[in-house]
């Protein structure tokens, strides 16, 4: 991918984008099944990624290595360019990589403030907090409101218990916690599933809002109705490796499934990674 830079005049120039997070020739086997077979991945800045695949493509196990959940037996990850290696998801969360799970893990009897700081919660200054180690829940529940009107998610209170709330606004807390703490990549796992046409509505708005901040975001769904509305490039995963990177507006919806399962073979633009 290039961008242009203007120069003076009329002259312009362009470079390449350096991907904010990226892969090359990763290789993962359990046993004697290879899951990731010399797979290639590449996040821009600012886009929403979709990553695409038939159940068994392996593009799980792409997923897990990129948030530090799997450590591939082979091949780099990079981050701005630079090379990174995640042993755990630890590793990846330090880097400024944070996921949302399709089983959300939130805790449903805590507050949303409770979830948003799940595992990173604010402690109080001096001895209340050091010592006796309570938690300054005031600044946690602003904090937690904050975000929460800046993704425009309309929860009441952020007092309440996560399991008073609709399956769409437990994703939003799930989203929100993702975006607290992510700096530079967040990804998303099948982020629509059982949830309704209004629900599903409302997750794909926050992804919308979380690039328009300038937040990439990765995509993992099987809702190819949601992939076109939202995506800026589909990966396409097939055979445990990167088969295309196509553009919503280059190809049909009926195209890309047939890339998905073989029936269409890509262009060479697209097997290289697209533009």
């Amino acid at each position: 991918m290039t961008e242009t830079i203007s120069g003076t005049g009329t002259s312009a120039a362009t470079r390449p984008v350096v991907p904010v997070l990226e892969a090359h020739g990763l290789v993962k086997r359990y046993g004697n099944v290879t899951a990731i077979n010399g797979a290639d991945f590449e996040l821009h800045p600012a886009e929403v990624l979709a990553v695409i695949g038939d159940n068994g493509a392996g593009k799980s196990s792409l997923i897990k290595v990129l948030a530090g959940a799997v450590v591939p037996d082979s091949g780099e990850l990079r981050m701005d360019g630079q090379p990174v290696s995640f042993r755990t998801t630890r590793d990846a969360r330090a880097h400024g990589i944070e996921t949302v799970y399709q089983d959300l893990a939130v805790i449903p009897a805590l507050d949303i403030a409770s979830n948003v700081y799940l595992g990173r919660e604010i402690r109080r200054k001096g001895f209340m907090g050091s010592v006796l180690r309570r938690l300054d829940m005031p600044a946690m529940r602003k904090d937690s409101a904050d975000h929460l009107a800046d993704l425009r998610i309309g929860i009441k209170s952020v007092s309440q218990a996560v399991e008073t709330l609709s399956g769409g606004q437990r994703q939003g807390v799930a989203v929100v916690r993702s975006a607290t703490f992510g700096r530079r990549v967040i990804i998303m796992d099948e982020p629509t599933a059982a949830l309704g046409v209004r629900e599903s509505g409302q997750v794909v708005d926050l992804i919308k809002q979380l690039r328009d901040r300038g937040l990439p975001v990765v995509l993992i769904s099987h809702d190819m109705p949601h992939v076109f509305e939202v995506a800026d490039r589909i990966h396409v995963h097939r055979l445990g490796q990167r088969a295309a990177v196509v553009r919503p507006s280059e190809r049909t919806m009926s195209e890309v499934v047939a890339l998905m399962t073989g029936a269409t073979e890509p262009t060479e633009r697209e097997r290289a990674g697209g533009s």
